[in-house]
């Protein structure tokens, strides 16, 4: 049985390493469904990887496994199987309209805890974090209102309490 795994890998933060870790997916076959990287630790040269994937449970480990193999990898933790956590995405939005699309857009942006960060007489961009599902529901509400484009971030995600990568 297939299920999504959020993994997480902190690497040295130096050229090519991004690279490498997507060639192992692709050389592999493995799918990327979200990726994300930034630098977590300037002193130390630190760069944490979030890559949200897809596979059989044996697929996943051999993905850990071969992630951890990697030069220059320091950890990787498969967040889901390790204990409660936290994934987020940041969206914007852009919906066009006018009249009675307008408000109903403005309304749901209102429910669903949307902020227009970008306001034209025709359209509106809306700026959203919240999980996969929240960002997908409110693009399928704003979809009849004018949805014209969407841009997302990718999945972060952090362990909750005490635990740390």
């Amino acid at each position: 049985m297939e299920r999504t795994a959020t993994i997480a890998v902190l690497v040295e933060n130096e050229a090519g390493v991004l690279a490498r870790v997507i060639g192992l997916f692709s050389g592999r076959g493995y799918n990327i469904e979200s990726l994300t990287v930034a630098p977590v630790d300037a002193t130390r040269q630190i760069s944490r990887i979030t890559v949200v994937t897809s596979g059989t449970e044996m697929i996943i480990e051999q993905i850990k496994a071969q992630l951890d193999r990697l030069v220059p990898v320091h950890k990787v933790s498969d967040l889901g199987q390790e204990g409660p956590h936290l994934t987020r995405e940041l969206a914007l939005i852009k919906v066009v309209g006018v009249g009675d699309h307008r408000v109903e857009a403005l309304r749901l942006a209102d429910a669903f805890r949307a902020r227009v960060v970008d306001a034209t007489v025709g359209s509106f961009v809306f700026e959203m974090t919240g999980n996969a599902e929240k960002i997908d529901a409110f693009c399928a509400l704003m979809r009849p209102l004018g949805l014209l484009e969407v841009c997302r971030t990718g999945a972060l995600a952090i362990a909750r309490g005490v635990r740390a990568l």
